[in-house]
């Protein structure tokens, strides 16, 4: 797949050159109250009401909290005093859950020795673009120690695609699910998915390397091999690869609920041409 690049990059201006890359303290976001969802499905962070994240940002406040979370180096949880024990080591499962490589200090009253968040170095700018808990998941580097709090993960992958409609309405209910789908109206287009909590995002995440003609691949080994590693006959590299983190999910029928939003063996027979017409809910990636 040719995807679209999610990059991240910090860079400071000096007189010595017009640009240099500069070296990254940190980059701190408030949290107003940190909750448990009573029905432990979802964590709610509510983030203080300011500031462009929340107002004129294309993406909701949860959305940016739980993409913090995961980006973060650390984790200050304050007001602990206001939990119970259990609830306070179900939230930190939950943070580790999202990002396990961050340090989680808890304290009272905002006490925190200053040593814990200056000067820290514990930023570091490649394992950042490479962190997040979903991003573990995908090359099977599971987070056991969560599980005893019933936050579970799993990977969805099939090599059909999925029915617009169907997938459109099977995809709730989860902590954070991330990744790549296939639509079957969209026959070349790889889709970019990004739930958290109630709020879900998609876009466009590249092109399959299937719909591109040959001349166009890359001609390095290294490359060519990727690409072949993901190849089936008659299919390509197109794939379903999602990563689903939740509390208490049950797995089986959520496997199966996604089962059910990939085509069947009839409508596979249809073709991507018949494919296309097919009812499409899911928001258009290209303007018409």
């Amino acid at each position: 797949m040719i995807s679209e690049a999610q990059c991240f990059s910090y860079w400071s201006c000096s007189q010595a050159c017009l640009w240099r890359k500069g070296k990254t303290s940190g980059c701190v976001q408030q949290l107003h109250d940190i909750c448990l969802d009573c029905d432990g499905d979802a964590v709610l962070l509510l983030v203080v009401q300011k500031g462009e994240a929340c107002h004129t940002s294309r993406r909701s406040c949860f959305y940016n909290a739980i993409k913090g979370d995961e980006l973060t180096v650390l984790v200050l949880n304050n007001k602990v005093d206001l939990i119970s024990e259990a609830q306070k080591e179900k939230l930190v499962a939950i943070l580790r859950s999202l990002n396990p490589r961050a340090r989680i200090v808890v304290s009272q009253f905002g006490q925190v020795p200053l040593s814990n968040i200056l000067n820290t170095g514990l930023f570091d700018f490649e394992q950042a673009a490479q962190a997040p808990g979903w991003l573990k998941e995908l090359r099977g580097e599971h987070t056991p120690e969560t599980e005893e709090y019933g936050i579970t993960s799993f990977v969805f992958r099939a090599r059909r695609p999925f029915h617009p409609t169907r997938f459109w309405q099977v995809m709730d209910g989860v902590v954070r699910s991330k990744g790549y789908f296939w639509l079957a109206s969209r026959p070349e287009f790889a889709g970019s998915w990004s739930q958290a909590g109630g709020i879900a995002r998609q876009a466009l995440g590249g092109v399959w390397w299937a719909s591109v003609p040959k001349e166009r691949w890359p001609e390095d080994a290294e490359s060519l091999k990727f690409i072949m590693s993901n190849w089936i006959d008659g299919i390509g590299d197109a794939r379903q690869e999602l990563v689903f983190i939740g509390m208490d999910m049950n797995e089986s029928k959520l496997r199966n609920r996604l089962d059910s939003a990939l085509l069947t063996d009839a409508e596979m027979a249809e073709g991507p041409q018949n494919w296309r017409h097919y009812p499409d809910p899911v928001e258009p990636w290209f303007e018409e």
